[in-house]
């Protein structure tokens, strides 16, 4: 029975490959003399001969090797319009699932709400007692609001609401509220926009000049930017003989610090086609707002 038993176990690998080096072992003087020893393995027994040792040795590093292999890389290859196509379509499906778009509201929430935590807490505020519980959700909710203008598009807003009308005098809509962020400090600027354009064969729907300024005023803007592209906005969309906007607004991060300097307004104005060539057109639309002299 011992026969079959060791005739069995030296199918096992690491027996078979302790038994072969022991028998080829007459190298030293210390080799030789354990050469004689039996090895223990084939009894069921642990060894800890040199060859035995060698072998597991060997094994162990083999492991080792195998959990240390780096991770399959990912391969980059080019399009013909010299953009770089990622062909590793598991890992855009991750770039995908964590871009921050408004396809993914929750994602977006998450992280607006973990980032008014931490605001809270870097300013020395507890974010955990009762005022403040709801305040991040309340936050990212009311910022997302305010800066809804990012999700908007004019074409969208205008709505065909474009008429072929044949009126060739100037067509003006006063004191147009807006609010909007201050791309600088992100704290508030309000006022009002005035809007006047002639057209030229085409009008547009009143209400809709209210909501082009409104648009653009839900994003984080400078007063500048903001004119021009209301006026541009409109002459995209009509192509009339000339447009004036008139933007004038008070500006919270002079207000509230800084310069601290309450009271203070600014106007921008932006003007295209007849109003910027004809000084009487550009006079007579500033004299209806209420700047000209």
């Amino acid at each position: 029975m011992a026969s079959n038993n060791n005739n069995n176990n030296l199918h096992d690998p690491i027996t078979e490959a302790a038994v072969v080096t022991v028998s080829s072992s007459p190298a030293d003087s210390e080799a030789s003399s354990e050469a004689t020893m039996t090895c223990q393995l084939a009894s069921g027994q642990v060894c800890i001969c040199h060859s035995c040792e060698d072998v597991r040795a060997r094994l162990l590093s083999e492991t080792a090797n195998k959990r240390k292999a780096p991770p399959a890389a990912t391969i980059i290859t080019t399009t013909g319009n010299g953009e770089e196509a990622d062909d590793n379509e598991d890992a855009n499906k991750k770039k995908k699932s964590n871009t921050l778009q408004p396809d993914n509201p929750e994602l977006v929430h998450q992280k607006m709400t973990a980032a008014c935590q931490t605001i809270l807490e870097c300013i020395g505020e507890d974010p955990n007692r009762e005022g403040l519980l709801k305040t991040p959700d309340r936050w990212a909710k009311a910022l997302k609001f305010m800066t809804k203008g990012y999700q908007q598009d004019a074409k969208k807003i205008l709505n065909g609401a474009i008429f072929e009308e044949n009126h060739d005098e100037m067509v003006v809509v006063r004191d147009i509220d807006i609010h909007s962020l201050c791309e600088h400090h992100m704290v508030p600027f309000t006022g009002r926009v005035h809007i006047g354009y002639i057209p030229q064969g085409k009008i547009l729907g009143l209400s809709k000049l209210a909501r082009i300024a409104e648009m653009f005023s839900r994003r984080l803007q400078v007063q500048e930017r903001l004119t021009r592209q209301i006026a541009d906005a409109i002459v995209e969309a009509v192509q009339p003989r000339g447009v004036a906007v008139v933007v004038e607004c008070t500006h919270f991060c002079m207000v509230m610090r800084g310069v601290q300097k309450v009271g203070s307004s600014t106007v921008t104005s932006s003007v295209r086609g007849i109003f910027r060539d004809d000084p009487r057109t550009r006079a007579e639309f500033f004299s209806i707002v209420g700047h000209g002299k």
